[in-house]
């Protein structure tokens, strides 16, 4: 692990499509064990982490019983409202058992857009990480609207990346990377591992691949550009395994690089 020494900081978005268990919707308990395992280790080399969640509208969901997918404005904020308590209280229970505290924020896009917020929510950043506290970030989905929300994870995850002045943003999908078509449609695509300028690719984007997410493709090279914009490089990998992880820090070559701009 001695290459993961050269990150001071890094940021590790998770999507509810890898949180969950394909069909039912529930939480993966098992995969967010190993979650917390390994990032818990990767905290104890010395390297502090935020880590960027979602899973809440999926953990209410999953906790009132409601399977179907269509769903209200209305109904998605309240099982958010359900599940981000669900949610934190797994967290809490798993990052403990390896001798870490975690800190929730909840946000809502009008903090990066107002200065004042915007220093507050820098602040609290740097105090949690002062006390060696592991901030849990999601989208505060149970109050958003099209004025407040980001509308994904993925670009949350870039502003937060930013605001946190992480060293790395890495991205655990259910994908291994962007291909240069969709892999469920052709088993001949192949994985672009590197990636200069994410407006170059847009074009392989396709479309949402999860029926828990909010995002897909697109945004994870909007979230890029952003990430990009402010110096940050962006790695896309299979989450499926956490352990993955110790291979991105280690150097391996694994899922797709997303090259900073100077």
């Amino acid at each position: 692990m001695n290459n993961i020494m050269k990150y001071k900081r890094i940021a590790v978005k998770i999507g509810s499509s890898t949180l969950t268990h394909e069909g039912t919707g529930r939480l993966n308990i098992r995969r967010m064990e190993a979650l917390a395992c390994t990032l818990s280790d990767i905290k104890n080399s010395g390297c502090e982490i935020i880590l960027i969640s979602s899973g809440a509208v999926a953990a209410g969901a999953a906790k009132l019983s409601i399977s179907h997918r269509d769903r209200s404005l209305s109904e998605k904020q309240a099982l958010a409202a359900v599940g981000q308590p669900e949610l934190m209280r797994m967290y809490e229970r798993l990052f403990a058992a390896y001798g870490h505290n975690v800190a929730q924020i909840l946000m809502t896009r009008d903090v990066v857009d107002v200065p004042v917020r915007l220093e507050h929510l820098k602040s609290t950043l740097s105090k949690l990480f002062s006390l060696g506290c592991l901030p849990v970030v999601n989208e505060n989905d149970s109050i958003s609207d099209d004025e407040l929300q980001f509308g994904d994870n993925d670009t949350l995850s870039a502003y937060v990346a930013a605001v946190a002045e992480a060293q790395l943003l890495i991205n655990l999908s259910d994908i291994d990377g962007l291909y240069d078509s969709d892999p469920r449609k052709n088993a001949h695509a192949k994985l672009i591992s590197r990636v200069e300028d994410p407006s170059m690719v847009s074009s392989c984007a396709g479309e949402e691949g999860s029926l828990v997410g909010t995002g897909g493709m697109v945004t994870k090279l909007r979230a890029a550009q952003i990430a990009g914009g402010a110096g940050i490089p962006m790695i896309i990998t299979n989450g499926s395994d956490p352990r993955v992880l110790y291979r991105v820090l280690e150097g391996e070559d694994t899922g797709t690089y997303f090259v900073p701009r100077n």
